[in-house]
């Protein structure tokens, strides 16, 4: 969009669309009719493809997550071929494919085992051209990502000796993470792409909140700082460059109402809309993220859009560009399923095939059994019958090693359900895929009843062990973020059917994200006696192996007055 010393634009809202409609005076036009500098140049046309929440899903998520809009979607071999499509259907060179974050991380097996290089190979085959980080590209810290960007083998060793990870084809944007030794972006902020004569700005950010929800070493030695403030900074450095098209990439986004459709921006709420509110005129677009949510909107005279996860849509938005003032005349924007419909791109069904092969026999072992769909669906109370089965299997594989008598999951852990029938290893890595360790700790009954509290300030259930039980009065006080304790909302706690006295001890598991104050609940941090045992995936898969066929624990150790 133009400087502010430009003539005063108003904003036609036509559904998901921006409509920029201007009287241009002489000084704009060079005094002339046309669109530019008087010859009647007409708009250049640009295509933006964008994605956000891939996750590592090389292959077509299983259940309810390989479904959108009622059809089946996802795969990176026909997301490759959707993408090839909808680039078809304009000059290809005016066609550039960006994402919003969170590419990798918390990942299937068949990415996960290779530290998401297949993923990073995969989207680069696919031609992605630009993405901002998210908050899962530093759940292995700052170098592990300029690994990912810039290659080299793992600590762990190379995935495939035969072909060394060469690092990302496309270039990661992260304008608000910030070195804190140098004070310098930890990647580049921005770039910028020229598409017949007119420049292109694109900024790339992570919600400002990643540190509260990576682990505390994935953050080490970064800063992250405020989205309007950064946005608006290096929008104000791109017009001064005569950048005048401007796109945000931003790991952030909202959630509109159950019902709507994926097109829709019904009821929109979330960080995104005070966001996009407080971005500068001189931003056109914010493709958006972090919430797994399909929405398309117009905000603040920008189109803000969400492509929900998985790699199960893309957006396809349309700019018109003045060539002569690089201003976006338009933006249009039209979220498009990527059905299975379409014939698989080769390519990537070879380096899925490549990478199946080095995984080897492992994914496939069976490791337990379900009498029944076992799955993330949240009860009343906000547990769900899988979040409490992992508590369950946190809570045996450390009772009797350590002591422990409770166990509590995040329930932003548990990533996919697991159906009825044998269970593989690698569905239950898909479960929680964050390798994560079991870490024990002693809290006192005040500290344990101000955790519980604490769920209230964060605005996420813990999930229990079946030795905890405790009610919930929905009209007590909630606590501060400062003061946690200060909430009245549990009630008749206890452990193994005994009250929980305030003055005892009691030794509680959790994941190692928990334990440095994941999530917010930082009450954690302040246990003592702290033993980190093995990951949590080995003790999930134990569990399963041990306990025989398992039904779907029953979501009642919260009651909710």
């Amino acid at each position: 969009m133009p400087r502010t010393s430009a003539p005063v634009r108003r904003a036609v809202l036509v559904g998901a669309s921006v409509v920029l409609a201007a009287t241009l005076t002489a000084a704009t036009t060079g005094g002339g009719d046309g669109p530019g500098d008087g010859t009647g140049s007409a708009p250049v046309a640009v295509q933006l493809l964008a994605l956000n929440d891939f996750h590592g899903n090389l292959e077509p998520p299983s259940g309810s997550s390989g479904t959108i809009a009622g059809a089946p979607a996802g795969g990176v071999e026909y997301l490759a071929t959707q993408l090839a499509q909808l680039a078809g259907q304009v000059q290809q060179e005016n066609t550039i494919t960006v994402a919003a974050g969170d590419l990798i991380g918390a990942s299937p097996l068949l990415s996960a085992a290779f530290h998401d290089e297949p993923s990073i190979e995969a989207l680069g085959l696919a031609g992605l051209d630009l993405a901002s980080v998210g908050n899962h590209e530093f759940d292995e810290g700052a170098g592990e990502l300029l690994r990912i960007q810039n290659g080299g083998c793992h600590a762990d060793g190379c995935a495939d000796p035969d072909q060394p990870y060469k690092g990302a084809e496309f270039q990661y944007l992260s304008a608000n993470a910030f070195v804190t030794d140098t004070g310098e972006p930890l990647l580049a902020p921005y770039a910028v792409k020229e598409v017949a004569g007119v420049r292109i700005g694109f900024i790339g950010m992570t919600l400002e909140g990643t540190p509260d929800i990576v682990t505390q070493s994935g953050v080490a030695g970064l800063e992250f700082r405020d989205e309007i403030e950064t946005g608006n900074r290096y929008a104000a450095e791109l017009q001064k460059q005569g950048v005048e098209a401007i796109v945000v990439l931003l790991h952030e986004g909202g959630t509109q109402a159950a019902n709507a459709g994926i097109n829709d921006c019904t009821g929109l709420q979330g960080p995104i809309v005070p966001i996009a509110e407080g971005f500068s005129p001189a931003i056109d677009v914010v493709v958006s993220g972090h919430t797994h949510q399909a929405y398309n909107c117009v905000i603040g005279g920008k189109v803000v859009t969400s492509a929900s996860s998985f790699g199960r849509l893309v957006t396809d938005i349309d700019l018109q560009i003045d060539p002569a003032t690089g201003n976006v005349l338009t933006a249009t924007a039209t979220n498009v399923v990527v059905g299975r419909d379409v014939p698989a791109e080769p390519a990537e069904t070879e380096l899925i095939a490549r990478y199946r092969t080095l995984l080897g026999p492992i994914a496939s072992r069976q490791v337990g059994e379900t009498t029944a769909a076992v799955t993330r669906a949240a009860a009343p109370s906000g547990e769900s019958s899988l979040g409490n089965l992992i508590a369950d299997a946190q809570l045996a594989a450390t009772d009797q090693e350590q002591d422990a008598v409770a166990a509590f999951m995040n329930p932003g852990g548990v990533r996919a359900d697991l159906d009825a029938g044998p269970v593989t290893y690698e569905e239950a890595f898909t479960v929680q895929p964050f390798n994560n360790y079991l870490t024990t700790v002693d809290l006192t009954g005040a500290q344990l009843d101000c955790l519980l509290e604490q769920q209230f300030v964060t605005e996420r259930t813990l999930q229990p062990s079946a030795s905890v039980a405790y009610t919930v009065d929905p009209n007590g006080a909630v606590g501060t973020a400062a003061d946690p304790c200060s909430g009245t909302r549990v009630g008749a706690l206890s452990i193994g059917g005994t009250p929980v006295d305030p003055a005892a001890t009691y030794r509680i598991t959790v994941n190692s994200f928990l334990a440095d104050g994941g999530d917010g609940f930082s009450v954690l941090t302040q246990g003592t006696n702290r033993v980190v045992g093995g990951l949590d995936i080995d003790g999930f898969a134990a569990y399963l192996t041990e306990v025989g066929p398992v039904a779907p624990p029953a979501t009642d150790r919260i009651t909710v007055a």
